[in-house]
């Protein structure tokens, strides 16, 4: 049976990758990003290639109706929304005392009012028809405070704990959720939270291998995802031992220039 995936932040890394490989098993999409162009182009090519159907939808979830007027879309359209990916996300670099409070704000609502109102509308329907799977685009970041990205850290933590929390209310509905934790990325995220340079990024894995990580972890219905062991190791059995002032100045200096 042919499924439908509305996937947020559609127009580039993670979220491209992520379009493909639904469309690739002959799923529909409903595509969400701010760019028309970049929406468009792709959603011609996956028709062309995939023969499925593609509804675009342009909205910035900066804006704190963004959320509802895509489900009214797709209401109004009469889609039903079997695979939710809360794709879109972006971050920011610098002291949080000297960063702008608007953009720490427009943050915020991308990365965890958008992602929870969109989860709101949608899950009602899955959990009606007791089915339906949920993807939330998290980070490593989520696991630790992060100094020169404060805010940022701060939103994935609540996206990987808020989805966890979700998976575990869902399962008796036959509804699944998974975070996907991918490590550093090579994606545009890196110029739009002016990222170059950061030591992190300068061993980034490819959007591809993120994306076919988290689509895979969701299929199975798993609760967390890493695309990189080393990490997922690290993260789940030597930060939670280690000193929280050592983890902070480790965290301070993967994000130094």
């Amino acid at each position: 049976m042919t499924s439908t995936a509305l996937i947020t932040g559609a127009s580039g890394g993670i979220g491209l990758e992520l379009a493909r490989i639904h469309a690739s098993r002959r799923g529909n999409l409903v595509l969400v990003a701010r760019s028309a162009d970049k929406l468009n182009s792709l959603a011609t090519e996956l028709r062309k290639q995939f023969g499925v159907e593609v509804l675009v939808i342009v909205e910035d979830l900066a804006e704190p109706e963004a959320a509802q007027r895509i489900f009214a879309r797709t209401e109004a359209a009469g889609i039903e929304i079997d695979v939710l990916i809360n794709n879109a996300g972006f971050g920011g670099h610098g002291l949080f005392v000297e960063r702008s409070l608007d953009s720490e704000q427009a943050m915020m609502q991308v990365n965890m009012v958008s992602l929870t109102r969109l989860t709101h509308y949608y899950v009602k329907g899955m959990v009606k028809r007791r089915k339906g799977r949920i993807l939330n685009v998290s980070s490593t970041a989520s696991f630790m405070p992060g100094p020169l990205q404060a805010v940022y850290y701060a939103t994935k933590a609540y996206v990987t704990s808020f989805t966890q929390a979700l998976a575990e209310e869902l399962r008796v509905h036959n509804v699944t959720a998974t975070a996907l934790c991918p490590g550093a990325v090579a994606t545009d995220f890196v110029a739009a939270g002016n990222l170059e340079g950061v030591t992190l990024w300068k061993h980034a894995r490819s959007a591809r291998s993120a994306a076919e990580c988290g689509y895979e972890a969701m299929q199975k219905g798993e609760l967390v995802a890493f695309n990189q062991k080393d990490l997922r190791f690290l993260l789940n059995w030597i930060v939670p031992l280690l000193p929280r002032k050592l983890i902070l100045k480790m965290s301070r200096k993967a994000m130094e220039k």
